[in-house]
């Protein structure tokens, strides 16, 4: 961004048409303010701009630089201005003034690989697995490297909708049936999906085609490891690392197959290999550790842990695997040891919470209490934080009222604690005490008027619950306007368009929310819109999708109830 030769040149061609820096002694009138705009060649209002958008790079103001770089690259067609308003844009951390500077220049340069890759991973952080997934075919059809088996380990790792990824990987394939990694990635999804017969299928056709990708093993060793099937996978991840012995996936996986079967001393072989490789990678010893205790060794896990407690500083995840390991091993009191250890900072409250909860599982939930209350007084800083982990242990114990009265003496001494008070609203609203939730929220709203949180919650509970239709557009528009991006806030909209009789108006709304997350609640206000609408097939598919992929949906459940006709099981006339 520092780029001081474009200053230099741009100022350098500002002056050239210039006489003199001395104004005239007498205003005249402009001769060129009749003439026509110049349609090509860099004007003067650009040039003015890119020295602006230089100027405010040096200064470190990446969002008007990049806004800047934008408007000339729109104006000239210039893809190497749209590239470098993207990069000014990353600087800015907009994601939004980043995407439509990627956009821009994709358009300009449709062929560049750096775009589309910019632009897949923009689509995939905000949970738009579909457009993301556009973005890396366009790379494979160029021969490019879309990485769609990176993406459908993503995919899988991370919840996304899988059906219409499956739909659009198999319509890529019929295009091209002989793209690698398209058929595995198609082949992860189709597994992760519950269609293991049919992803076995299509690795045995390209294991026929391709016996020498290390990334075909790969996958049928995760795949069969899913499966039970453990010694399949071990003898997969073996032909795997006949092609690539140095793949610490494999080496990982064949590890996992062969502890499940039994055979500790080959996996701890191959494992301590790895470790010797990589020495001073402490990571690489937590990742060991939590395949260990995953498979219920915690000993040789407890022997690669120790010696990262005596690092400075050492890793929090280390002393909560060594919470764990003696947790596994009966030791509770050790085990609360290790987790009083983590600092605050990443760790922190799992770690709390673990040990509260292990404590209350071992029937001591006095002793639990009394942990949470010390931690509290060591750590002022995380007092809200370690109350809410207190009531929420108290709720799952089955002990309302103490939770109730710890939230309230709490909020005694802390009453402008927001986290507190709207987690005793939503308390409130679960006990069908709308007057006590509206109480907390209002309080909130008086001292944090742009929460848009708060502004959701009572907007979408006064137009679901409630008849005060205008009371609640207010707020959720409020909220809307604040985060327009935010999932839950953009189903808000939705649904009051449909509680205001607007189902016309609901469905865009509706529509985004369940891309941007797909969940129950907003599946199901998606479906009885569908419904409304008369688009009854999409809906029951909709209602199918979820009931598949949730164990448990009571909001779609409700629905059901209520519209019969919407059982995939139905079949009803449209």
């Amino acid at each position: 961004m520092h780029a001081r030769w474009l200053v230099t040149t741009l100022t350098a061609t500002w002056l050239a048409g210039c006489q003199s820096l001395t104004p005239p002694p007498t205003q005249v009138a402009d001769p060129m303010a009749t003439a026509p705009p110049i349609e090509s060649g860099l004007d003067a209002d650009s040039l003015a701009t890119l020295i602006t958008a230089e100027l405010a790079g040096q200064r470190g103001q990446f969002g008007e630089a990049a806004q800047g770089y934008l408007k000339t690259a729109r104006r000239y067609h210039s893809p190497a201005l749209a590239e470098r308003a993207t990069l000014a844009a990353r600087y800015a951390d907009d994601p939004a003034q980043l995407t439509r500077a990627a956009e821009t220049w994709q358009t300009l340069a449709p062929d560049a690989e750096a775009p589309a890759r910019l632009l897949a991973g923009i689509a995939q952080q905000r949970g738009d697995w579909t457009g993301s997934l556009e973005q890396r075919l366009t790379l494979a059809r160029r021969d490019g490297q879309g990485d769609l088996t990176g993406f459908a380990e993503a995919a899988l790792e991370q919840g996304a909708a899988l059906p219409p990824l499956i739909a659009r990987l198999r319509r890529f394939i019929d295009r091209q049936p002989d793209h690698p990694d398209a058929l595995l990635a198609t082949a992860l999804l189709e597994a992760g999906n519950g269609n293991v017969q049919r992803a076995d299928e299509r690795l045995d056709r390209l294991v026929a085609r391709h016996p020498d990708l290390p990334d075909l093993w790969l996958a049928k060793t995760r795949i069969a490891l899913q499966q039970g099937r453990d010694a399949a996978a071990r003898d997969a991840a073996k032909r795997g690392l006949d092609l690539a012995p140095d793949d610490s996936r494999l080496i990982l996986l064949l590890a996992q197959a062969q502890l499940r079967l039994g055979d500790v001393d080959a996996a701890q072989s191959q494992l301590d290999a790895l470790i010797a490789q990589h020495a001073d990678a402490p990571q690489l010893r937590l990742a060991l550790a939590q395949l260990y205790l995953g498979e219920g060794y915690p000993a040789p896990a407890k022997r690669l842990l120790l010696p990262l407690i005596d690092d400075e500083p050492s890793p929090p995840l280390a002393f909560i695997l060594l919470g764990n390991v003696a947790e596994q091993e009966g030791e509770i009191d050790n085990a609360l040891l290790y987790y009083r250890q983590v600092p605050p900072g990443d760790g922190f409250l799992e770690a709390r919470q673990r040990g509260a909860r292990m404590l209350a599982d071992a029937g001591r939930l006095s002793d639990a209490r009394t942990f949470l209350h010390i931690e509290r007084l060591r750590h002022p800083e995380a007092f809200g934080d370690l109350i809410a982990l207190e009531v929420d242990l108290l709720g799952d114990q089955g002990e309302d009222t103490a939770a109730d009265a710890l939230l309230d003496r709490a909020l005694t001494s802390h009453p402008d604690d927001v986290q507190l008070r709207f987690m005793r609203a939503m308390r409130h609203y679960h006990d069908d005490d709308l007057a006590g939730m509206e109480r907390d929220l209002r309080y909130i709203l008086a001292r944090h008027p742009d929460n848009a949180t708060a502004l959701n919650a009572l907007g979408y509970t006064l137009a679901d619950e409630t008849s005060r239709l205008d009371e609640a557009r207010q707020l959720i528009e409020h909220a809307h306007r604040l985060a327009p991006d935010d999932p839950a806030i953009i189903d808000s909209m939705g649904w009051l368009q449909h509680r205001l009789g607007n189902d016309e108006a609901a469905l865009p709304y509706l529509r985004e929310a369940y891309r941007r997350q797909p969940d129950p609640e907003i599946a199901a206000h998606l479906a009885e819109v569908l419904w409304r609408l008369g688009q009854r097939s999409e809906a029951r598919a909709l209602v199918a999708d979820t009931l598949e992929r949730f164990d448990t949906h009571p909001p779609i459940d409700d629905l059901i109830q209520r519209l019969p006709s919407l059982a995939p099981a139905s079949t009803q006339p449209e």
